[in-house]
């Protein structure tokens, strides 16, 4: 088991960092560390709506992650691995559909895809990842150099998410957020390379729309304290506003909007509105006796209604209406009929009612007309009222959507292993061969001796050969993969990628060790719940 002194001042420093970034919390062991990525509901929302607006814009830009700290100069091979426990396999989970083809093209992995993030210089970025096996199904294995910055002091990225089968802007299994990163504590403190791995748990799949209005109550909308939508006025029927104004469940949402200033025009005005407007019997009679003041009287309008509807309309309005006489009967006196005329003197009344229980109840509604000049007119309006709320569901823990790969540690070297990632940068000569679209794999037998990388802190990494550039960082490397099953053991994830030959193109790829301590942290992750954002 490696670890790294350093000298007290170097130690009291990077204690110092520590405290003032990332509330970082290191285990009893002092080995297991763990920081927050999106904590809360409102922090994982605002994450989903920055990588999808605009059509997924931010993740159609994002580039591959490839600082100058990761240039790798000078590299030796030496030594071999030492194994601190027994070696040991977690299986994986969701097993494919067995392929039929009698072929030997290479099957990828649905588990597998791309970690985007905000650097601490606000660009955004991309490595690898893919699902591993975990209790809740929601864990993902990358570098760690994916998680923390390593340009800015160790301080863990923004906005992290993992999008497996990632594709020119598609996330056709769905965007899951980050929440907690789970790595060795001598990598985040002292950046060493040979703990360059981290585990990731991750929300389910978020998938709806992020906000979309509710309606509700108008003291609902009132009362809330959240965004709101200014009310909705929608322009409603004579008939529509009559009845919504008055039922008292719902007459406060209804109302009439008077021109301020009507102004007369002749019918030949460009545009002119004929408006006629509901009026009293007494009104009307004034307008067809010529006392109207220039306004002309229409057709009295009679409207079949039933008993109750007549009713109401009277009660609403505080009306006396006719009532036919109801006969007597051996229990109950005889009820006179009631004359139609209004309660109150000159009030506002725009009709007369009769009621007849056998079904003749009738409203008698008076108009006068008058053209005027375009937008004048008179509108009925019912107002609706809604809050912006969360659209969000669930789309399922990724584990269940893609499945997860299982978790091997303290295994002998010189073993066939097969990768998977997303190259897309340039090789030291500038050429260019990967555009990072689609994933590409290499196979072959991780070298017996150990890498060696002095500038980064290696001692005991593992490589093999593998012709790829930046962007592949984070791809697992997976022990035993069945082509068939699409399933193996992760055995590493890509650390750093070297040119060990001096020739201007990268040749070889490098993992830390999975050994006892790294076994450690992934079950650590693998039972932390990572809770649904969506109840």
């Amino acid at each position: 088991m490696k670890r790294i002194l350093l000298p007290a001042g170097g130690a009291i420093l990077a204690t110092g960092l520590l405290a003032a970034g990332l509330a970082t919390t290191a285990q009893a062991d002092d080995t297991i560390a763990n920081a927050d990525l999106a904590k809360t509901q409102a922090q994982a929302e605002e994450t989903v709506e920055f990588w999808t607006k605009s059509n997924n814009a931010a993740l159609k830009g994002a580039v591959a992650f490839n600082p100058d700290a990761l240039e790798v100069s000078k590299t030796s091979m030496g030594g071999g691995y030492s194994s601190d426990t027994k070696a040991g396999l977690t299986a994986p989970i969701g097993e494919e559909k067995k392929s039929t083809a009698k072929v030997q093209n290479v099957n990828l992995p649905k588990t597998i895809g791309k970690v985007f993030f905000e650097g601490r210089d606000s660009k955004l970025y991309w490595c690898s990842g893919t699902s591993i096996q975990s209790q809740y199904r929601n864990l993902v294995a990358t570098a760690g150099h994916c998680v923390y910055d390593v340009v800015s002091n160790q301080e863990v990225v923004s906005r992290w998410v993992f999008v497996p089968g990632y594709y020119q802007g598609k996330t056709p299994w769905g965007l899951y957020v980050g929440k907690q990163a789970f790595t060795h504590y001598d990598f985040e403190v002292y950046e060493d390379y040979d703990r360059d791995y981290a585990f990731v748990t991750v929300y389910d799949a978020l998938g709806g729309t992020l906000k979309e209005p509710k309606k509700v109550t108008r003291a609902e909308w009132k009362s809330y304290d959240g965004e709101k939508l200014e009310k909705k006025a929608t322009e409603v029927s004579w008939k529509e506003y009559k009845a919504g104004k008055l039922n008292p469940e719902t007459s406060e949402y209804y109302d009439r909007i008077d021109p301020k200033d009507p102004e007369g025009a002749g019918p030949n005005y460009p545009g002119a509105e004929l408006v006629k407007d509901e009026v009293t019997r007494t009104e009307y009679l004034a307008a067809k006796t010529g006392k109207g003041q220039g306004r002309k009287y229409g057709a009295p309008e009679v409207e079949q209604v039933t008993y109750n509807e007549a009713l109401a309309y009277i009660v609403g309005q505080g009306w006396e209406a006719a009532k036919p006489e109801v006969p007597a009967t051996p229990t109950t006196p005889a009820v006179p009929a009631v004359p139609e005329k209004p309660a109150v003197p000159n009030a506002e009344f725009p009709g007369t009612v009769k009621l007849d229980r056998h079904g003749n109840s009738t409203i008698t509604h008076f108009y006068v007309q008058q053209w005027q000049k375009p937008g004048s007119a008179k509108k009925f309006v019912r107002y609706d009222y809604y809050i912006v709320v969360s659209g969000l569901k669930s789309a399922g823990r990724l584990g269940d959507n893609v499945g997860g790969q299982g978790v091997a540690w303290n295994q002998p070297s010189g073993k066939y292993v097969r990768t998977f990632g997303y190259p897309q940068g340039s090789h030291p000569d500038g050429n260019k061969p990967y555009t990072g679209v689609t994933p590409k794999w290499c196979y072959g037998k991780t070298a017996h001796k150990a890498l060696q990388v002095p500038a980064r802190k290696v001692e005991e990494q593992q490589s093999f050969k593998c012709a790829v550039t930046s962007g592949y960082d984070g791809a697992p490397w997976l022990y035993k993969y069945s082509n068939a099953k699409r399933l193996g053991y992760v055995n590493g994830v890509t650390s750093l990628i070297a040119d060990t030959d001096k020739n201007g193109r990268y040749d070889t790829i490098t993992t830390p060790y999975f050994d006892g301590e790294a076994a450690a942290i992934y079950k650590a992750a693998s039972v932390s719940w990572s809770g649904k954002l969506v109840k």
